[in-house]
């Protein structure tokens, strides 16, 4: 074997500038295999931490996935109902308090109640529909990023109490209003309740930033004349895979739509799975063009060495150690580029770290591209960058162990 190792050292040592530019060849299809990888999946990455810290993991609402099966439907077995609606449609989680203790027995992480209800806020003359969100401070700490995005006032001043409120800093700007100005909520019932603007928030979102406004879970009962109600349970968890899990239990349990994070995405989580065979694709790809590289240096080495060939297997060479010394030679340049190729990757995905830009028009900053650095990415671009080379290697392999030596030695072709 080491004589066999010696002998394809010397055959791509004679061919130093094609053995380079294959080398190279491959080198750049690992580099820049390692750079998308580590782009696409530090985007993936961020996006889906994103989606975990903004939103709740499992998110528990006063809807059911079917209806409420009616008493007649249980007294007999064949019932048709239309249009049943009951009298007054006063939507809410029925008994609250039980429903939050026992989640609160058993659930591994932090949930807060609230009353979500649609509304108008109203400053001046100017109005902006809005989802106003009555919340218990301290609970909600525990659940919502909000804290930490204020940019003037801050979350506090609403646990203080009173008929304060809190409102993204595009909210404010549309309606012309600033800190401490008094604006009016207005309920879809038609209630009107005026609140101080206790804090701006910007959290990157449009969405949230122009339609969410924050007030005591009490006011906003007071605003839907809902007493003691709410119409949501969010929940964070300790490991958000465990997210389907609980929802289904909670579900099984309660009776109302438990969603887990991952449901509430599974369109883009698909998206995301999609986009990640679309990129190994291409890096097979870019692999496969670096093999016909390597391919063609061997296929140039087996013509030129074919009188080489003839007396190594006159001299008791087997056909086997034939296809093994070419097979290692693609080896070796598949290896070399790899290796090379990591270096390029490395600079290359070092080099993107360092993008630092900001983009606001979307409506999500952005203020560095997402990197996800792993050994995974390399050990996966290197994987297809020798499997190529020793598909291009066993060709001509194959093709120099099957030559006849006696017809080599006449002459013959």
């Amino acid at each position: 074997m080491r004589l066999i190792f010696e002998i394809a050292v010397t055959h791509i040592a004679g061919r130093g500038r094609q053995t380079l530019v294959a080398v190279f060849g491959v080198a750049v299809g690992v580099g820049f295999s390692i750079a998308m990888a580590a782009l696409m999946q530090g985007g993936q990455d961020d996006f889906v931490e994103q989606l975990i810290d903004t939103m709740p993991h499992v998110e528990i609402n006063d809807e059911q996935r079917t209806a409420r099966r009616q008493p007649a439907e249980t007294a007999y077995h064949t019932t048709q109902i239309f249009g049943l609606r009951p009298r007054e449609d006063r939507r809410g989680i029925i008994n609250p308090t039980a429903a939050r203790s026992w989640l609160e027995a058993w659930i591994p992480g932090r949930l807060a109640p609230d009353l979500k209800l649609q509304g108008v806020i109203r400053y001046s003359s100017r109005e902006v529909g809005a989802s106003v969100i009555g919340i218990e401070p301290v609970a909600e700490r525990s659940v919502s990023p909000i804290i930490g995005d204020f940019v003037e006032g801050s979350f506090g001043a609403l646990a203080a109490g009173g008929n304060n409120i809190v409102i993204g800093d595009t909210m404010a700007k549309r309606l012309g209003a600033g800190l401490n100005d008094t604006v009016a909520a207005v309920s879809s019932e038609g209630l009107t309740r005026n609140f101080k603007i206790v804090g701006l928030f910007h959290t990157g979102t449009t969405a949230r930033d122009e339609g969410e406004a924050y007030v005591l879970l009490k006011n906003a009962q007071i605003l839907s004349a809902r007493t003691n109600a709410i119409n949501e349970i969010r929940i964070k968890l300790a490991n958000p895979d465990d997210a389907p899990v609980v929802a289904r239990r909670i579900e099984a349990e309660l009776g109302y739509r438990a969603e887990a994070w991952q449901e509430a995405n599974e369109s883009l989580l698909e998206a995301l799975v999609i986009r990640n065979v679309i990129m190994y694709t291409v890096v097979a790809a870019i692999m496969l063009v670096a093999g016909f590289g390597i391919y063609n240096i061997i296929s140039t080495i087996t013509h030129e060495k074919a009188r080489d060939i003839a007396i190594m297997k006159s001299l008791g060479f087997a056909e086997a150690d034939m296809r093994r010394l070419f097979l290692l030679e693609g080896v070796a340049i598949g290896a070399g580029g790899s290796a090379l190729g990591w270096l390029l990757g490395f600079a290359l995905v070092y080099a993107l770290s360092l993008v630092r830009f900001e983009l606001a028009a979307t409506g999500q900053e952005m203020t560095r591209l997402p990197i996800a650095w792993s050994i995974l990415h390399y050990l996966i671009a290197s994987g297809f960058a020798l499997s190529s080379a020793a598909f291009a290697g066993y060709l001509p392999a194959r093709r120099a162990a099957g030559l006849n030596p006696v017809d080599i030695i006449r002459g013959a072709t």
